[in-house]
């Protein structure tokens, strides 16, 4: 059986240490309303009394309804402080401005709203000498389900090596708010968007071949080759001759 208390002894000692060693007073992180950001803003708050979570709707439904509702909720449930910045005129106007130069694609767009978000939280951890938490999990990053220098980009994050699954586990132990942990994973960039349906496969199947390498000839080959595409997003910058 998992020992979730000795767990969660070893991640705030992780955010601590972080802490410490940037001499950093502490953490801001992106409150999505969403399962990873839940899990990772209450490891924060088990770290440090200092944490921010900043709710950033932009645009799509969800954001200014269930997702805020849900966020404002594990807030309230475990005393963490928090904000919110509306992104949604900020997009518009870079937006205006791209367009006279390039038609942008759907993806490029959707992509606009975490690299704002991220602009959003590096501004107020600057400002506070915070450090910036993320909230990928493993399957995420296995599927380079993320974006480049938006979500991507972050300090620590303290369940990188947690699948889904996992994660979905941690909450229920935790105690996160019932719909938080019920929902359909989703990034929320827009309306009726959820992981699952836009990776083109289940966590139940991803989870189940990253933790045992199990599963069938389809999932091994979709993971393997989508795990190499995107690698590059896995990796650090280029560096000529460094």
């Amino acid at each position: 059986m998992r020992n979730y208390e000795e767990e969660i002894a070893k991640r705030v000692d992780f955010i601590q240490n972080a802490l410490r060693n940037a001499h950093a007073d502490g953490v801001v992180f992106g409150n999505s309303g969403g399962k990873d950001s839940a899990l990772v803003g209450i490891l924060c708050k088990k770290a440090v009394d200092s944490v921010v979570g900043v709710i950033m709707p932009c645009h799509s439904k969800r954001n200014y309804g269930e997702d805020t509702d849900d966020a404002v909720k594990l807030a309230e449930q475990f005393g963490i402080d928090t904000v919110t910045v509306d992104v949604s005129e900020a997009k518009d106007m870079l937006l205006n401005a791209i367009s006279p130069v390039c038609e942008l694609s759907p993806m490029a767009g959707n992509n606009i709203n975490p690299r704002l978000r991220m602009t959003v939280l590096y501004a107020i951890g600057q400002s506070k000498n915070y450090l910036v938490a993320g909230t990928g999990n493993r399957s995420e990053r296995t599927m380079g389900y993320f974006t480049k220098y938006g979500d991507g980009g972050y300090d620590l994050n303290p369940i990188a090596d947690l699948t889904a699954t996992e994660v979905l586990e941690f909450l229920r132990y935790l105690n996160a708010p019932e719909h938080i942990v019920v929902k359909a994973p989703s990034a929320g960039l827009f309306d009726g968007q959820t992981d699952e349906q836009e990776m083109g496969i289940l966590y139940a199947d991803l989870d189940r071949f990253i933790l045992t390498g199990e599963g069938s000839e389809e999932t091994r080959s979709k993971v393997q080759s989508v795990y190499m595409r995107t690698q590059h997003k896995r990796e650090l910058p280029l560096n000529y001759g460094l």
